[in-house]
């Protein structure tokens, strides 16, 4: 066994309740003491049964769940903990069919509970700089396969599919996102709030890339010509990002619609960053427990 990889058996022994699992996620959320979710006191707060605290200054209630992903969920903490390990762990993602059946869970559960993991991991705000590759992929069915009456008449190609932009940056960090249409205005829009002005960008020859190098040095491969690598000039690097999703989103999950396809991108792309499998295991679950410290997602909000 890899001594940067725990077992299955060995979360089991680490969090064998939901008791040892509040505790290690108390001890993620308030390092440096309990401090009231509410009011933001650190002062003043009195322990009570079950987990719960008493905020003196507010008058309030609250557990570590208060103001996170887990909030008043009724599934047991360290069933959350091994879902969790599940999804930071499984290269290409798991169903909420098979997590439910593993955890001992309904679907419908476990449907709620990836969902509000995923919101969990879409909350990164870092501006990638250096050399970065950039990309678009498209993700839909194909108007042949699918029921006459949900054919677009005269649609080809990507046209009634959903387009996500993929930028990489060299050695560093990647974000995804869905994207409204492959314009110039949209795609140079959402690359100049993700990468540093002076930085190097490496793309295709698609045209909504034109312009670039009024703010960046910009680099052109041309797979029309049956270019894909020039020296250190390739879009590869976050072509195989596409690779993995893609088959993570037909072989795991087979289907996502437009409406939850950000989430889907947020949980590849985390598990990238924070999942990289070069990180011990603990270090990839501490980065998810920690992002899950936000707003709560509410099952009326998921299926909005």
């Amino acid at each position: 066994m890899s001594k940067s990889t725990i077992s299955t058996f060995e979360l089991f022994q680490m969090f064998p309740d939901e008791e040892a699992a509040r505790e290690y996620i108390e001890g993620r959320r308030w390092p440096d003491g309990v401090n009231c979710p509410h009011c933001g006191s650190l002062d003043n707060i009195t322990p009570r049964k079950g987990g719960f605290y008493r905020c003196n200054p507010c008058k309030k209630d609250f557990t570590v769940r208060t103001g996170t992903i887990y909030e008043r969920s009724h599934i047991p903490l360290h069933k959350w903990m091994y879902a969790m390990y599940i999804l930071m762990t499984a290269r290409k993602g798991v169903s909420s069919m098979q997590l439910a059946k593993q955890i001992g869970i309904t679907q419908k559960s476990a449907w709620f509970m990836l969902g509000r993991l995923r919101e969990a991991c879409g909350n990164d705000i870092e501006t990638l700089r250096g050399t970065v590759e950039v990309d678009e992929m498209y993700v839909g069915g194909r108007e042949k396969n699918k029921h006459a009456h949900k054919r677009v008449s005269g649609a080809q190609g990507s046209a009634t599919k959903t387009a996500v932009l993929g930028i990489r940056e060299r050695g560093g960090r990647t974000k995804a996102k869905p994207v409204k249409n492959v314009s110039a205005a949209v795609i140079q829009g959402e690359i100049r709030k993700t990468i540093e002005a002076g930085s190097t960008i490496h793309t295709d020859e698609h045209a909504s890339y034109a312009g670039l190098a009024q703010d960046y040095t910009h680099e052109i491969i041309v797979h029309a010509a049956g270019e894909y690598v020039r020296d250190d000039v390739t879009t590869n690097g976050i072509e195989s990002v596409w690779a993995v999703m893609k088959r993570g989103l037909h072989g795991v999950y087979h289907h996502a619609s437009p409406k939850h396809l950000h989430r889907y991108v947020n949980e590849f792309t985390f598990r990238l960053n924070d999942g990289d499998v070069k990180r011990h295991t603990m270090d990839r679950l501490n980065s998810l427990t920690e992002a899950g410290f936000g707003p709560r997602l509410t099952y009326k909000g998921l299926i909005a």
